[in-house]
């Protein structure tokens, strides 16, 4: 596979009619001293006059829907659909990033990374095949000004990438794809010796290893392939040759997730069933998630 050449083909994806007048604005943003704040509220402060802030405004709006965050960029608060600090901070005390080379896959607008900041890593990469979302980032990026590596790539693409990891970070990817022991393998191809994977999935509750299929969506959510037992996710895992060590579940909640003006269209609480939230609109067990973190097997 011939990633720089995969990587030319999908810069013109930023010239796609949708994206290729963001671009624009993101060329005429003021250019400032910013103070940066790497909180729950990734915070970016200057003084500039009511001009400025409206276009910085007026720029964030047109870049709906925005899925991760919150941000507050020269006080316009883009109140994100995730309050994506509740997962960071979950995952955080488990985190040995400084000096390290980390990835994101799968990393949206770049809210985890900017946080990873604060760990001083030697190196982070995202990959995410989303021209929205890299637009996003490089707005955000535009003030914050981080040394971060953002690649209009997905999963499919680490064994291939010339760099390898020594953290990976993938939240939110697995059940969207149809062969999750393949994708498993495709994240550790990744790893150099002794890394590690970061890795949430949806969960069904259960003892038996099994997963459910869901027929068109679950949750609402066209793409969700698989629903393990936390069994089953283990033995995926140890299928791909990765040790599985589990750090915490959690139940999705409309505290974490729900509507805002900043997204376009409906959220967690229009896909669960209004007489019963224990299920999905569909019959489904609400969404649950798991969070692990994988090793290569010795």
């Amino acid at each position: 596979m011939d990633i720089e050449a995969i990587k030319k083909e999908r810069q013109n994806w930023l010239q796609w009619k949708n994206i290729a007048p963001l671009r624009e604005r993101l060329k005429l943003l003021p250019q400032i001293d910013a103070k940066v704040s790497l909180g729950d509220v990734i915070t970016i402060e200057a003084e500039v006059d009511e001009k400025k802030k409206e276009f910085v405004k007026t720029t964030a709006w047109a870049m709906r829907p925005w899925r991760k965050g919150p941000f507050e960029v020269l006080d316009t608060f883009i109140d994100s659909e995730w309050r994506s600090y509740i997962k960071y901070n979950l995952l955080r005390p488990f985190m040995n990033l400084e000096g390290k080379d980390v990835a994101d896959v799968g990393c949206n607008n770049g809210y985890y990374m900017f946080r990873m900041l604060e760990f001083q890593p030697l190196s982070i990469t995202g990959f995410d095949p989303s021209p929205l979302f890299k637009t996003q980032f490089d707005f955000i990026n535009h003030f914050i000004e981080a040394d971060i590596t953002y690649e209009l790539l997905g999963v499919e693409h680490l064994p291939y990438y010339p760099k390898k990891f020594d953290v990976i970070f993938c939240l939110g990817v697995l059940y969207h794809r149809s062969d999750p022991v393949a994708m498993l393998k495709w994240l550790k191809a990744g790893l150099k010796e002794g890394g590690e994977i970061f890795l949430d999935s949806f969960y069904i509750e259960g003892e038996e290893p099994v997963a459910l299929c869901p027929a068109k969506t679950y949750s609402k959510i066209a793409n969700v392939h698989f629903v393990p037992t936390i069994a089953a996710l283990k033995n995926w895992s140890q299928k791909a040759g990765l040790e599985f060590e589990m750090l915490k579940t959690m139940q999705t909640t409309t505290n974490e997730q729900r509507k805002t003006p900043w997204i376009l269209g409906e959220s967690l609480e229009d896909f669960l069933d209004p007489s019963d939230p224990t299920k999905t609109v569909e019959g489904y067990p609400a969404p649950k998630r798991v969070y692990v973190r994988l090793r290569r097997m010795r």
